[in-house]
């Protein structure tokens, strides 16, 4: 089964909390604080595996969580940072946020990719000492993990895409072209999944073909199985447009030609600009005027033509020639470059949050606000201080207000339950 799409949920681990904790040993008479910092959470890495070559692993697994980073302890001891969490995917998988679409890595090259970062550690109460605080019983939480919906598509790395009708003869040509061995028969849609093919010339001279099963008229709206795999297209420096001359199966190949062309604009104004040299294969079954007249055709349009009969290998050395000469001339594969997140979207998502009223008490959805509210001690005047001002940088205290919150009404945040004063 070849897979090339696929959503996750991926979840970077949180960082450890700082730990309250004062020195209380024997002969000493004002340890102090002494709790040390939390541990910094997992990142998830993405990884290049060129072993894979889908994402067929990726439709039984969805969520992918790193490990948390371990709390701070006594003694000033930093808990220990988590390990990576590695995710392997085939070579030329592009990494989107799934709600905005927005590329977050392509994983083209060998380097490993962070997706998502682990929050930082916590700190202890010992940062927290001053000569005018020389007791604070707080600590700060660790901070949450980057958490992200993200959609994978796999677009093939290949300089040639060979297009073209069903049963034109595209299997064959990189069967003879190349070490791919792509399953060839006489009725439609043979090849189900695309098949890549390293074709090798003089020394130091190659490419990779990629051929992609076979599109019909109304590909780019879904019709038949073009439209699920022009996607591996899009990264093709070169199109070779193989065309079935002879016209064996009752079509015109001018008609061919034209409806191929046109699936492909619908698909993509970028795709269909790309360079393209027309293949009229078949040769060995056609009438010279047919050829005369499909060559004519083609070579008004100002494209490069070339007669061959992959059966046979008559004229394949020279196609391969004249694609290795086009492909030198041309910009390396195409890479799509990761957009960064805008201002708005990120403070949207650190600081979200959702109040409704039911019976007169304000309820606060807002689970990042969690591990903050874990580690604040009610009886320390300084600790409440800080999570009010949490609260009112996050901007809930505003909203409150806005709903016409008063002095003494209740509020209520994950179970905890206080009167409200500003």
């Amino acid at each position: 089964m070849f897979i090339d799409q696929a959503k996750i949920t991926v979840k970077a681990g949180n960082g450890g909390n700082g730990a309250v904790s004062f020195r209380r040993e024997k002969y000493v008479a004002a340890g102090g604080p002494d709790g040390g910092d939390g541990g910094r959470g997992g990142d998830v890495v993405f990884q290049v595996d060129d072993n894979l070559s889908n994402l067929i692993d990726f439709r039984y697994q969805r969520k992918y969580n790193a490990p948390n980073g371990q709390d701070g302890s006594s003694g000033n001891r930093t808990g220990k940072s988590a390990e990576p969490l590695i995710v392997r995917v085939p070579r030329g998988t592009l990494v989107r946020e799934a709600n905005s679409g927005r590329v977050v890595a392509d994983l083209s090259g060998d380097e490993p990719v962070v997706i998502a970062h682990g929050g930082k550690g916590g700190k202890g109460n010992a940062r927290f000492a001053t000569p005018t605080r020389q007791i604070p019983r707080f600590s700060k939480p660790g901070f949450e993990g980057e958490s992200l919906e993200l959609t994978l598509e796999l677009k093939l790395i290949a300089d040639v895409g060979l297009v073209g009708f069903p049963n034109v003869g595209k299997s064959t040509l990189i069967s003879v072209v190349s070490a791919a061995k792509p399953k060839i028969a006489n009725y439609h849609f043979t090849t189900l999944t695309p098949v890549l093919g390293v074709v090798k010339l003089d020394e130091g001279t190659s490419f990779v073909m990629a051929d992609i099963p076979g599109l019909i008229e109304g590909a780019s709206e879904g019709v038949g199985l073009g439209h699920e795999f022009l996607r591996h297209v899009e990264r093709c420096r070169l199109i070779v447009h193989v065309v079935d001359v002879s016209g064996s199966e009752g079509r015109d190949p001018s008609a061919d030609f034209e409806a191929i062309n046109r699936e492909l604009r619908n698909f993509s104004e970028e795709l269909a600009g790309r360079p393209q040299i027309v293949a009229g294969n078949k040769c060995d079954l056609a009438a010279a005027e047919q050829i005369a007249a499909f060559r004519s055709y083609v070579e008004k349009k100002g494209l490069p033509f070339y007669e061959i009969s992959a059966a046979t290998t008559a004229g394949t050395k020279e196609l391969m020639g004249a694609v290795a000469a086009k492909l030198a001339e041309l910009p390396p594969v195409k890479r799509y470059e990761p957009e960064p997140p805008t201002p708005e979207e990120l403070e949207k998502e650190h600081h979200k949050f959702n109040i409704s009223v039911e019976d007169g008490v304000y309820v606060i959805d807002a689970p990042w606000l969690e591990q903050i509210l874990s580690t604040v001690n009610i009886d320390d005047y300084e600790s409440l201080q800080y999570f009010q001002r949490v609260m009112r940088s996050s901007g809930i205290i505003d909203e409150l207000l806005n709903m016409g919150i008063q002095e003494g009404d209740t509020v209520e945040l994950m179970g905890f339950a206080f009167d409200f004063v500003n």
